[in-house]
């Protein structure tokens, strides 16, 4: 089921979640008490490049990392991360393939008659 959120994004222009993205670093940069003189510096990036970005005016995914990383925010990537599931009769397929218990160890040098 698609919250609230996710129904609203999916409907916005690109223009307009470029804005989203300038006001989410804008809003970690005030809390934060941080000029934009002083972002910019911290991200690697000219204060002009930050005002158009927070602005959604100009995009550059290098750009949003670095900002997120001097914003400690890059916990916000989390949800781009791709992770494997597997479904329950993948696993129960997978349990039935590994060992229940350890066989006797044959030993090379002794012979069968030492038995």
């Amino acid at each position: 089921m698609m919250d609230k959120n996710n129904i609203k994004s999916k409907y916005m222009s690109d223009a307009a979640l470029l804005s989203t993205i300038g006001e989410f670093v804008r809003h970690h940069r005030l809390e934060q008490n941080k000029t934009q003189s002083q972002l910019a510096e911290e991200a690697g990036i000219n204060r002009t490049t930050l005002v158009e970005f927070e602005q959604g005016k100009r995009s550059n995914t290098l750009t949003l990392i670095q900002l997120l990383r001097a914003l400690n925010q890059l916990q916000v990537l989390e949800l781009f991360k791709v992770e494997k599931k597997l479904s329950p009769l993948q696993l129960a397929k997978l349990e039935q393939t590994q060992r229940q218990r350890a066989s006797k160890r044959k030993d090379p040098e002794r012979s069968s008659s030492d038995w």
